[in-house]
């Protein structure tokens, strides 16, 4: 069993990277049969993901935490297999057999628990459930509308950050631990840096709500330029001890929509310019007058 003994600086940068290469893993298909829930309500989930945590962990601190890891235990690896044969990087036609790689991955991840290719494993597996949770929650919720969940979800974590209010709970959730030595999958683990779900789902919507409103070219942008924004934000761990890894996710959906209307702005006006040169040509200029033989 490889040890983790990483310094930080390098364990914080690979879940940086990880949580920016998430942006590109959802697919945009397959799942036109939930067009009928659609609404803006969804989009409440992200914010209030944040905030019911906080509420729910303060209210029985140790026993939500126990209870959430449970939970994660069960779901995670569902919702990863859901993610390998149905919902990632466009799967169609879907694939069930790829399902199947949840098992090696889980049993990597109990086996070397503690690890760095047993904490990379339960990386991955809570990563690729939230690319189940980000491509529902996509398929139903009005691509304007989810991204102002995405952006809600950001002030509402770095409220409670800056008010200290998020650390309590987060630091009973990280040290809950299921029965049996099985994986922690409540949040992701690398070295001896720590990155919450929730940052990962942030990260996985982005993707997903990429994929089905701007397509793939956008999403692998918004992919680079995320995991950018991350490595830099990570530098601010310098002076903090705690930092909202939601806010790059955040920056990044706010500049992807401000060069898109920027870039369609330009394609608008070119072809009006385009317009007003041929009629300045067939109509501006006066024609040349030739004398004429009397």
């Amino acid at each position: 069993m490889l040890i983790a003994v990483l310094p930080f600086w390098i364990s914080i940068g690979a879940l940086s990277l990880a949580q920016g290469a998430l942006v590109a893993v959802p697919g945009a298909g397959g799942l036109g049969a939930l067009r009928r829930l659609r609404g803006r309500r969804w989009a409440l989930i992200p914010p209030l993901s944040v905030i019911g945590f906080v509420f729910l962990a303060r209210g029985a601190e140790q026993a939500s935490a126990q209870g959430l890891t449970y939970l994660a235990l069960v779901a995670v690896p569902l919702l990863a297999a859901l993610a390998l044969g149905w919902l990632a990087w466009n799967a169609h036609p879907p694939r069930p057999a790829r399902a199947l790689l949840v098992a090696p991955l889980f049993a990597l991840a109990w086996a070397d628990r503690g690890g760095l290719a047993g904490e990379a494993a339960a990386l991955v597996l809570s990563a690729l459930s939230c690319v189940s949770l980000g491509v529902l929650l996509a398929a139903v919720t009005p691509p304007r509308w989810l991204a102002a969940g995405i952006v809600a979800m950001a002030v509402a974590d770095t409220t409670l950050v800056v008010s200290d209010l998020l650390q309590r709970p987060n630091n009973a959730l990280n040290a809950a631990r299921p029965a049996a030595g099985l994986p922690q999958l409540q949040s992701a683990v690398f070295g001896t840096a720590v990155i919450g779900y929730g940052d990962l789902f942030v990260a996985a919507l982005l993707g997903a709500l990429l994929a089905v409103a701007l397509g793939r070219s956008w999403q692998l942008r918004g992919a680079a330029l995320a995991a950018l924004l991350a490595g830099v934000f990570d530098l601010l761990f310098f002076f903090l001890d705690e930092l909202p890894a939601t806010v790059p996710i955040a920056l990044t959906l706010i500049i992807v929509v401000l060069a898109r209307r920027r870039g369609s702005s330009r394609r608008r006006e070119a072809p009006e310019s385009a317009q007003v040169a041929a009629d300045l040509t067939r109509t501006g200029a006066p024609a040349a007058r030739h004398p004429t033989a009397r």
